[in-house]
């Protein structure tokens, strides 16, 4: 019953849309997923409101006849199980709604100018359509979540970033001063985060605050938010020259701004912000330079991020070893999801996960990123393939890992399958980073054993990773479109998979760091949890990834062992 009145409540929200594009003289509306401070984690979910889709990317256009969704190839299962009833859904990067709607019927498309950049608008539309501003957002007007309680930004202590928040701010304005321009907004709170070392509690599974800067050429900074969360930071962020407002102050501060010429950015700097800017200044730069900066982990970073996986790693390694020891099967995907929390919970620099667990077996394994709920869930069965990917955030690191096994002796083929996950899993670690810098080029290797026998996966290899921060960082990713070159510092994941839908998933994710010794650039494992051996064909696997696999299992006893019990330790090291 639950579920049919969900269905019930999207499809009244979806017509209560459309009665608003008469009002509007609209001919179609588009509801991103993001909210206006462009976090992965948003909220409100208005896009979940409108089309019942839980993804973290995607969005719709509801047109006075037919209604769009359009996600990426990691949420095509599942964007058709929640939503394809009353959606066609349509895969990007492939087709944009420039080439779905007819500008001849879709001319007029409304959107809310605080949810969205002048680039991504040009990226779906160019310039075929009549683009039209509605300042009240239509979703808000239909349901609008409730707040939730405020809580306090809090100061992480320099010692644990590894740089004073008076370093990062001179570093940032040599590059402004480079490109000759007197001011910069920042608005991507993760930016914020790390230019001033703090952190909130304004998203379920990132420790990012809702807030917002303007630096002057004077190095005055003025720092936007809600009045109400700046308690403690006022007193502990040590910079003499910063001043708090309200978000209402925006546009009052920047007229009494002594500057000619700003950088903003143009991934999260929305059209309603930006032409606020516009009316008193030029804009030179489109781009945060802080994106870069951020990427670039320093010594303390990554070394508080190898700790954070070494716990992590405990937690891991001891749920994998109970769940191939129980013989009973008589768990399902939300037990087994609750069991690894509180397994991690156990740690008392455990604050929470880094993302919705995904914990799938079956044929919910195929959905890339699935969520186990009381209608998908399932018991697991003897023969089935379990696929979870989980990670947590921790004082101080961000951890995301991903590992499939099985509970009895799989068939050859998901071996064989398995086993190409691997070598391609193994081709990017062991990539030679000195002669191929670039995420596409590597990303190429990662596919290569499954493509010699026409296999596939439909998502990016690898995602960059933040310290103490987002799960998702970028502008580094190993993917068929990313060309940023890969520097000492960087954190990526490393997660070849393949899914074959109804039937099963297998993904191998670890985190990996770059690391330079004697001039050399390599990849460094920061994951430390086994991969489920009775998966592996050995005879597919060449002498240097056979050693690989070795060391790599080892490196992972060796800094784990000793905080199991006898039992698991014997079993990691049977492994």
């Amino acid at each position: 019953m639950v579920e049919i009145s969900k269905k019930n409540k999207v499809m009244k929200n979806i017509k209560k849309i459309k009665k608003f594009l008469n009002t509007y003289n609209l001919d179609a509306y588009i509801i991103p997923k993001n909210d206006e401070f462009f976090n992965e984690y948003a909220f409100p979910n208005r896009l979940k409101t409108i089309s019942n889709f839980s993804g973290s990317a995607g969005f719709s256009i509801i047109t006075k006849s037919l209604n769009y969704l359009f996600v990426d190839g990691r949420y095509l299962i599942q964007s058709k199980l929640e939503s394809g009833k009353n959606f066609k859904i349509i895969e990007i990067p492939y087709k944009y709604p420039k080439d779905v709607l007819n500008s001849d019927y879709h001319n007029k498309i409304g959107y809310d100018p605080k949810l969205f950049t002048l680039k991504t608008l040009k990226k779906y539309f160019e310039s075929k359509y009549q683009l039209v501003p509605i300042n009240t957002n239509l979703v808000d007007q239909i349901y609008l979540e409730k707040e939730k309680k405020i809580k306090n930004f809090f100061k992480i202590n320099d010692n644990y970033a590894g740089e004073s928040v008076v370093s990062k701010i001179n570093r940032l304005f040599k590059i402004l001063k480079k490109n000759k321009t007197d001011s910069i907004f920042i608005s991507a709170p993760e930016n914020v985060a790390w230019l001033l070392n703090i952190r909130g509690n304004d998203n379920p599974n990132s420790p990012i605050p809702n807030a917002r800067l303007i630096i002057d050429k004077y190095k005055n900074i003025f720092f936007f938010s809600n009045p109400k969360k700046i308690k403690n930071i006022k007193r502990e962020i040590n910079y003499k020259k910063i001043k708090y407002y309200n978000f209402e102050n925006f546009y009052n501060v920047l007229s009494k701004l002594n500057s000619a010429c700003f950088t903003i950015d143009n991934l999260s700097c929305s059209i309603f912000y930006q032409s606020l800017i516009e009316s008193k200044f030029n804009i030179l730069h489109f781009e945060d330079p802080i994106y870069h900066l951020k990427s670039i982990k320093n010594k303390t970073e990554i070394k508080n991020m190898i700790s954070s996986h070494i716990k992590d790693g405990v937690a891991l390694t001891k749920f994998l070893y109970w769940i191939k020891q129980d013989k009973n099967f008589g768990f399902d995907e939300l037990f087994l999801e609750k069991k690894l929390e509180s397994i991690r919970k156990k740690e008392k620099d455990y604050i929470c996960a880094s993302f919705n667990t995904i914990a799938g077996s079956g044929p919910n394994s195929a959905i890339i990123h699935y969520r186990s709920t009381k209608k998908t869930n399932r018991k697991i069965q003897k023969n089935d393939i379990f696929l979870c990917d989980s990670g947590g955030q921790y004082k101080y690191g961000t951890t995301d890992v991903t590992r499939t096994v099985c509970f009895t002796k799989p068939s050859k083929r998901i071996k064989d399958i398995f086993t190409r996950v691997l070598k391609g899993h193994i081709a990017v670690v062991t990539n030679n980073l000195n002669k191929i810098k670039k995420g596409f080029l590597i990303d190429k290797k990662a596919r290569a054993a499954l493509r010699k026998v026409n296999l596939d996966y439909g998502h990016g290899t690898g995602h960059g990773v933040g310290f103490f921060s987002n799960v998702h960082e970028g502008p580094q990713a190993i993917s068929k479109f990313n060309s940023v070159e890969l520097r000492e510092g960087m954190i990526v994941s490393n997660e070849p998979g393949y899914y074959e839908e109804g039937k099963f998933g297998i993904r191998i994710e670890n985190l990996i760091y770059i690391e330079k010794n004697k001039n050399k650039l390599k990849f460094k494992n920061l994951t430390m949890a086994p991969i489920d051996s009775d998966l592996i064909n050995k005879e597919l696997l060449n002498s240097e990834e056979k050693d690989y696999l070795s060391k790599y299992n080892l490196e992972v006893y060796n800094n784990i062992s000793k905080f199991l019990n006898n039992k698991e330790r014997n079993w990691l090291k049977s492994i």
